[in-house]
């Protein structure tokens, strides 16, 4: 476990923060948040950065231009990327502006590890950290932005706060989950599928999760003190070029569904591949499928202090 920075050193490090904007933005928090949500077990579904991007990481990429159009963003803004993950948020901020500064922060050494490898020039960096305790002064950032990442902050209302505390009053805070209910259908079809093979996987049907449905990430935005709020869906194309391509991202682990992949035994797995395979295809060969994903979105305005 890492260790906490002695308060003398925190202030040193905080007073070049005021110095030196966004060069050492955040310091390390000493207790990441785990991403775990009700019915799914352990981090190791957030571990492997490589089989994360094949898993969700593509589809992601594809997400985070229209949310960060959606959340406003300006060239020459400092964000701050809460949950970065492998650095496509990140980095596409630095397409759209490349003017700004980002800091990634994220609870996965592997991921930051991943994340760094991507990064080029100083304008971006990607530290561990915790989401409902960020090390950050207050006011550091003009915009802080969650991708796919607030459902699974046990305490997301701490993190949002956190997330407010430390954008300037008048910048924009903003998230994006996506609609495991209906319209994220790449996981749809697979949940009704395993779901109808082992009623018994029921609960661990990601439509349970939290923040998910229409109005639900509004309302904590609200509850929260956050002005001139929007929400809205953001739905992108799921192109697949087999049905191994949709397929074999699952076996790599990652996140709820690929976690339940990885605890069947051969047989179990095998049926649900045959299940899938029938639903996506028919009786015809394999071929492309296409999906799509929908996304709900939230920003809401820091007020004064």
């Amino acid at each position: 476990m890492r260790q906490g920075i002695p308060p003398p050193a925190r202030l040193v490090c905080w007073a070049v923060l005021a110095l030196l904007p966004l060069a050492l933005a955040c310091t390390k928090s000493p207790v990441p948040e785990q991403r775990e949500p009700a019915g799914a077990g352990g981090t190791a579904m957030f571990s492997e950065s490589e089989a994360y991007d094949r898993f969700m990481g593509r589809w992601s990429q594809r997400l985070a231009p229209p949310f960060l159009k959606f959340a406003g963003l300006k060239d020459g803004d400092r964000v701050l990327d809460v949950g970065s993950g492998t650095g496509s948020l990140a980095l596409a901020v630095l397409q759209e502006a490349p003017a700004s500064r980002v800091v990634g922060v994220d609870p996965s050494p592997a991921y930051v590890a991943h994340a760094r490898t991507r990064a080029g020039g100083g304008r971006v960096t990607f530290e561990e950290g915790d989401a409902q305790r960020l090390r950050c002064p207050n006011g550091s950032f003009d915009t802080s932005l969650a991708l796919l990442v607030v459902t699974f902050i046990p305490d997301r209302a701490a993190a949002v706060r956190e997330m407010a505390r430390v954008t300037r009053p008048g910048g924009v805070v903003a998230a994006a989950v996506w609609d495991y209910g209906d319209g994220m259908e790449m996981l749809r079809v697979f949940w009704d599928e395993a779901v109808a093979l082992d009623p018994a996987s029921g609960p661990r049907d990601e439509r349970h999760m939290p923040v998910c449905r229409p109005g639900e990430l509004a309302a904590l935005w609200r509850a929260l003190g956050l002005l001139d709020i929007r929400e809205e869906g953001l739905v992108v194309p799921l192109a697949f070029s087999s049905f191994e391509d949709f397929w074999s991202p699952f076996l790599g682990g990652q996140g709820p569904a690929g976690a339940y992949v990885a605890s069947l035994s051969e047989g179990p797995r095998r049926d649900l591949e045959q299940r899938l395979r029938r639903r996506l295809l028919g009786e015809g060969g394999d071929r492309p499928i296409a999906l799509n994903a929908r996304a709900w979105a939230v920003r809401g305005v820091v007020p004064g202090r």
